[in-house]
């Protein structure tokens, strides 16, 4: 597996680092709709590191210009091809996502690269009665997908949601650990898996 698929990044500077994960992401994530899910906004923002040549690559080109334009193009459809790492369940039954075109936009914080789209599902889902889990995360762990906080998930009022960050074993964690950035986690193992938040969601 190619471990540069986070924005076609070099990632320079991972070499420096001893263990899985190499790179972070903070995720936030809000509903589109009232009564019915019609999508899911994401917003992903890249630790300074992983951003690093990304930026160089945009330059001083302003918010909006065609160098960002096509680098939003790129990370779109690298990471389409894993499903934008992102896995919605309603009512325990998988639903499958695909993002709106023209959504994507990529532009900078500070020294951090943010990429923002949007998914939805064929059609909109009920909310009322119903209940959503939700799951963002990289299956290698080679790069941590996290929401800082509870309130980086909202959800319409009617529905309650809990943001649930696992507790991995010592084992697992001793052998994260034990990978450099040349290593590839065993495929079976779904490394990324144990370390996944889980996002529940119950609406009235």
């Amino acid at each position: 597996m190619n471990y540069k698929w986070i924005f076609l990044v070099a990632l320079a500077y991972a070499s420096t680092v001893l263990a899985h994960p190499h790179s972070f992401i903070d995720i936030q994530t809000s509903t589109l709709g009232d009564s019915h899910l019609s999508g899911l906004q994401m917003r992903w923002e890249m630790d300074e590191v992983t951003s690093a040549d990304l930026l160089y690559d945009a330059g001083s080109a302003p918010e909006g210009d065609a160098v960002w334009q096509k680098l939003a193009q790129e990370v779109m459809q690298t990471i389409s091809l894993q499903h934008y790492f992102t896995s919605l369940w309603y009512d325990q039954k998988p639903v499958r996502l695909l993002a709106v075109g023209g959504s994507g936009k990529l532009y900078k914080i500070g020294h951090k690269a943010v990429l923002s789209f949007t998914l939805a599902p064929a059609s909109p889902l009920e909310l009322a009665g119903h209940t959503f889990r939700l799951q963002t995360y990289d299956p290698t762990y080679y790069v941590d997908m996290s929401w800082q906080k509870d309130s980086d998930v909202t959800w319409p009022a009617n529905c309650d949601v809990k943001v649930k960050t696992p507790s991995p074993g010592a084992e697992i964690q001793a052998y994260a650990l034990s990978l450099d950035n040349q290593s590839a986690p065993d495929e079976d193992l779904a490394l990324g898996e144990h370390f996944a938040q889980k996002v529940e969601v119950v609406c009235h």
